[in-house]
């Protein structure tokens, strides 16, 4: 039985406290910051606007230069040897950029996990600052560690840094439940989900047909992800195998990358799926695959947000998914973690349509 989630969303916070009088220090993975004219890169910019002065410190194997990529922003990569030098680099720069700061200081981490560590070591340092730890992931639900001995570690460190933060900023109320479960009081959750410009998906005019782009599926399922095993894909295929048994016209069709292609590839030519299951790869129109659809299925073990549910819904489809992310709020038909019973699911709505 699915645990019914116990607050409402207005119970927690849904903005930053002001920390425009605040030197900021923040702890990041995404070396997409470095690339000129970046969608991130801009981001950072305008989060610079909102404090003092702003300084990133961003995880990286790769050498980059110290940069200054606007008036009050500046960027640091870690240049580590390996990864697992990660957290010791990234400390030291942030040790030698608080010993230049005078001002109250303000340290976020884009994660519980390794960033968070580091922002836990640099916060111990200055009395005066304050530590804001993210979660964009479920860590929580237990499908987060089956598939991954490093989130088993992941989850251990999050115990040593969450108690630590001042305040933690989470993406779904799934997750805001679950940290007030275990102890965390309402008004320390800032509960900011990830923005997502609904009316554009809504108002935008498909640039092709995706029916006259895959003519032989009749009915289409659309599934858009990283392809990678907590989006859980292959049970996907294994419930297309059943319900195609009674329903052969329909057919799959994959928008996404990542490192289990292949693996998906080999599954779908196994169960003789081929000509069933079109991998598109990575696509920048995802409002034609969304409006042309006649379902979208996500079937992830675990999801912390969910931006493809929330772009499906406004796009109009109908929406299949477990119980993930934001897949109750935005209304989806939840399924187990099952093939027969996904399956079934398909095979039922597909036979009122």
């Amino acid at each position: 039985m699915v645990k019914k989630l116990s607050l409402c969303m207005n119970e927690y916070r849904t903005q930053f406290k002001d920390y425009s009088g605040h030197s900021s220090i923040m702890i990041s993975t995404d070396r997409a910051i470095f690339v000129p004219g970046s969608p991130v890169r801009q981001r950072m910019i305008g989060y610079a606007k909102a404090c003092k002065e702003l300084h990133i410190i961003i995880f990286s194997t790769k050498r980059f230069n110290t940069a200054k990529i606007s008036e009050n922003c500046v960027i640091y990569s870690t240049n580590s040897l390996t990864r697992w030098n990660y957290i010791g680099d990234a400390y030291k720069i942030g040790k030698r950029i608080l010993k230049k700061m005078n001002d109250p200081i303000f340290i976020t981490c884009q994660d519980p996990f390794e960033t968070g560590l580091v922002g836990k070591k640099l916060a111990h340092l200055r009395k005066d600052s304050e530590l804001l730890l993210q979660i964009h992931t479920d860590l929580f639900s237990p499908y987060f560690t089956k598939h991954s001995f490093l989130n088993k570690i992941r989850r251990y460190i999050s115990k040593f840094t969450l108690p630590q933060a001042d305040m933690v900023r989470v993406v779904s109320r799934r997750i805001a439940d679950s940290l007030v479960e275990r102890g965390f009081k309402p008004e320390e959750i800032i509960l900011k989900p990830i923005a997502v410009n609904t009316e554009a998906i809504k108002n935008a005019v498909p640039s092709f047909d995706l029916r006259k782009k895959s003519p032989q599926f009749k009915k289409i399922i659309l599934m858009v992800s990283r392809l990678e095993p907590e989006k859980n894909i292959g049970m996907a295929i294994e419930a297309l195998k059943i319900a195609i048994a009674k329903i052969p016209d329909l057919g799959l069709v994959i928008v996404g990358s990542g490192k289990e292609l292949g693996k998906l590839k080999k599954l779908s030519h196994k169960l003789d799926l081929s000509q069933k299951v079109a991998f598109e790869g990575w696509q920048s129109d995802l409002v034609s695959y969304y409006k042309g659809c006649d379902l979208f299925l996500n079937t992830s073990w675990y999801e912390g947000y969910g931006m493809t549910l929330v772009e499906a819904q406004a796009a109009g489809c109908r929406v299949v998914s477990t119980d993930v992310g934001i897949a109750r709020d935005v209304g989806a038909e939840i399924v187990g973690w099952n093939r027969e019973e996904i399956a079934g699911r398909l095979l039922d709505l597909f036979g009122r349509m």
